[in-house]
């Protein structure tokens, strides 16, 4: 369909068409889901969609590859669409956060827009609860004529499920009818005998997490005091010397009182000497004298001070190595306060893998654990390195999701480029190949089952 042509202009049959012939096309579940959570805005407008099964939870949110169902987000929307599958009826209703308990209408503000609608999926004739729902949000409130196409829609895409779930190829089949019973049971004996031995293989214990290259110890420099940069003098990821000027804040105001506290000082001084002389004769002048020098003392600080704030703001570069920031041109006549971190100089010779380890895959793993990363720009080639430290605290990531973050250090004489992204293979341990195989589904199950 024409990106330009507005869905609401097009005739409903039209899109029930179209939308079943993506449903269609589909290769995999996974995508059947993806279509369900992002092209139904051809049906009807929302800004946040979920699609939740009875059996399995959250399956899919909108605008997300895969969901991570240890999110806040992902857990409260869980809860929410578990109420609502267990409410009677299997047509298209509004949600409200007044008919919901107070610990999910609380959050609602927080997570959800001000309108939502729940979209039963269940099959034509169908009796019981659904299969699960497509929960749908929006800021504004939904067209009712629109709820008809929405459930036909929900009905097609359960078809093409059904349809593709019975394709996928089955993991147990009977015996034949002639085969020997006896046979059957010595070989279904072996066959068990040969899983058991090779579940007992033991193998390494691994885990993948996004990594990248990044300095080892990198000097960071901060705006030394409050103020507005004005000269940038170096470049992106050029080499510097120490000493060299990396960039200055406008020097206008303190200039200004540097020169203003210089003339209070000549004043000071100039009003000492005069009445220095005059307390050769005057009793009264000579008293004044002890104040005058306090005064002169005062002026000179003052100046001493603004000379040595004028001096900070020309920032110069601590030690040799590269300087690593932003382009310059978005830093020119930019206010920055004191302490708010602007470059970092660090050698080239002295990198670091990083690694953000989500928390379903925390492992245990040793000091000096290997690591190895797998370059996106060179992905047959990995670089290897020794696990440093692991963090004891998750956090935030900016795709929402919680993760440890680990530093490895590399093995010398491996050359590569501070930035560069890829794929961090974390080792730890050594276990049965069946924990290996069955790790994530158990931990799987005992969410499930609290065990």
């Amino acid at each position: 369909m024409n990106a330009a042509v507005s869905p609401q202009s097009v005739n409903p049959a039209m899109l029930l068409l179209e939308l079943g012939h993506r449903a269609r096309a589909a290769g995999s579940i996974a995508e059947l889901n993806f279509l369900l959570v992002n092209d139904s805005r051809l049906l009807t407008p929302y800004r946040q969609s979920c699609l939740w099964l009875h059996r399995g939870g959250i399956a899919a949110l909108s605008g997300v590859i895969e969901p991570d169902g240890n999110t806040p987000y992902a857990q409260w929307l869980d809860g929410l669409c578990k109420f609502l599958h267990a409410q009677e009826g299997s047509s298209i209703r509004p949600v409200e956060p007044s008919e919901l308990p107070p610990e999910l209408a609380e959050p609602w503000s927080e997570w959800l827009a001000a309108h939502a609608i729940w979209v039963p999926l269940q099959k034509d004739g169908e009796q019981g609860l659904p299969h699960g729902g497509l929960l749908l949000s929006g800021p504004q409130a939904f067209d009712a004529q629109r709820f008809p196409l929405l459930a036909e829609w929900g009905r097609i895409w359960l078809h093409a499920q059904a349809a593709m779930s019975a394709r996928q190829p089955r993991l147990w089949w009977r015996p034949s009818a002639t085969a020997s019973k006896n046979r059957w049971r010595r070989k279904s004996i072996l066959a068990l005998a040969a899983l058991v031995l090779a579940g007992a293989l033991p193998v390494h214990l691994t885990v993948l997490a996004p990594g990248e290259l990044v300095a080892a110890q990198p000097v960071v420099l901060r705006a030394p005091l409050d103020g507005v940069i004005d000269k940038v003098h170096v470049q992106p990821n050029q080499m510097v010397r120490k000493g060299q000027p990396l960039f200055g804040l406008d020097e206008a105001q303190i200039g200004s009182r540097l020169e203003v506290a210089q003339q209070a000082l000549l004043t000071a001084e100039a009003e000492y000497r005069q009445f220095a002389q005059l307390a050769l004769g005057d009793v009264r002048s000579k008293s004044q004298l002890a104040a005058l020098v306090g005064r002169i003392g005062e002026k000179r600080a003052e100046l001493e001070y603004l000379a040595e704030q004028r001096s900070r703001s020309r920032v110069l570069a601590p030690e040799d190595g590269m300087v690593l920031f932003d382009s310059p041109t978005e830093w020119i006549g930019k206010p920055v306060q004191t302490g708010e971190r602007v470059m970092r100089i660090a050698r080239p010779d002295e990198v670091e893998i990083e690694a953000w380890i989500p928390v379903g895959d925390a492992i245990p793993l040793e000091a000096d654990a290997p690591v190895r990363l797998y370059l996106a720009a060179n992905p047959m080639a990995g670089l290897e390195g020794k696990l440093r430290y692991t963090a004891y605290d998750a956090s935030a990531r900016p795709d929402g999701s919680y993760a440890y973050r680990m530093r490895a250090a590399m093995q010398p004489g491996q050359q590569a480029r501070i930035g560069l992204k890829g794929t961090a293979k974390l080792q730890g341990g050594w276990v049965p190949l069946a924990y290996w195989i069955l790790r994530k589904p158990l931990a799987v199950v005992r969410q499930f089952i609290a065990w």
